[in-house]
């Protein structure tokens, strides 16, 4: 990597794909022993006409993939993010993108895998109700760290901060605030990166799988950017097959969001929106009935400046 006076310049990619009902992103070996991270690479000054252009370069020399659409995330580059840092590294600055691609367009080599970015963010999958690391975990950790503060203006803070992230008391669940969860888990020494960055061992709580470097905090700011997308751009798209059912546009969009939806609800919203149009073919392979096929009516997005699907999601429970 280059480097100017210790600092390195790194493009990362959270590439965001589904595969049935779950978010996948792609991931490559890592530096860190045991860990996984992000597909990431240098900035060349010289030979990369854009950010963006490195970007695409590097993702397919490391994973083997063309992206698709991608947009610019946020710069990182908090101190000892990464942990070579410490041992007298550059220091990284990483400029984060999230991309969107259908699994299997481009197959990675056999070191990538897609894995389920619930597994790095758990308690952000609301699809079967509260998640119990929730209650049985990070509820009970977080009220022994607010109670830990050394006054009481600090005690309000930390319990205002949790409520709101976390939905407690009157506040209600945010699927966009996903960021600031993580940030509060960070700040409380929830996760295993808090322990790690500060040089200590890592704590006994098992608050989903950690990432090499900071890019699990990359993948939730990518997390909360795309729940909040879809519900004014048709984004959604980028990641559907070319015709699909309604049935998995709902799924789709209800393991993005990380919550149910009422069934007739978001076919009238789907409807209202035209968002769709028929492609006149018939899927049997819905394991029921003959189902419609669809595909994105691509003329929305010259009629409204913000098409998406913006129905409320339910804390979780099954789709009505």
């Amino acid at each position: 990597m280059r480097s100017v006076s210790g600092v390195v310049i790194e493009l990362s990619a959270v590439i965001v794909a589904l595969s049935d009902d779950a978010p996948t992103i792609l991931l490559v070996p890592s530096e860190d022993v045991g860990a996984q991270g992000l597909p990431f690479g240098p900035f060349d000054p010289v030979g990369d006409r854009t950010l963006e252009e490195g970007l695409r370069r590097g993702v397919v020399q490391q994973a083997g993939l063309t992206l698709g659409y991608a947009e610019q995330l946020y710069t990182f580059g908090d101190r000892f993010r990464d942990p070579q840092e410490r041992s007298g590294g550059p220091r990284p600055v990483s400029v984060g993108y999230l991309a969107l691609a259908r699994q299997g367009d481009d197959a990675p080599s056999p070191r990538e895998s897609w894995t389920d970015w619930y597994r790095f963010l758990p308690w952000e999958d609301w699809r079967g109700g509260t998640p119990g690391l929730i209650d049985s975990v990070i509820v009970p950790r977080l009220e022994a760290w607010c109670a830990a503060a050394t006054s009481k203006a600090e005690q309000q803070r930390r319990r205002d901060r949790t409520h709101l992230t976390f939905a407690l008391g009157d506040a209600t669940w945010d699927n966009e605030r996903v960021l600031e969860r993580y940030e509060l888990l960070y700040e409380a020494q929830l996760v295993a990166e808090s322990a790690r960055d500060q040089g200590k061992p890592l704590l006994g709580v098992a608050t989903g799988t950690p990432l090499a470097k900071d890019h699990r905090r990359i993948l939730a700011t990518a997390m909360g950017r795309l729940r909040a997308k879809i519900k004014y751009r048709p984004v959604i798209f980028e990641l559907m097959p070319p015709a699909f059912t309604l049935l998995q546009l709902q799924r789709a969009a209800e393991a993005l969001a990380g919550g149910r939806l009422h069934k007739q609800n978001f076919r009238r919203l789907v409807a209202h929106e035209g968002l769709v149009e028929p492609t006149g073919q018939i899927s049997v392979q819905t394991g029921g009935r003959p189902a419609e096929l669809f595909r994105f009516r691509r003329g929305v997005v010259l009629e409204r400046p913000a098409p998406g699907v913006r129905l409320p999601v339910k804390r979780g429970g099954k789709s009505s």
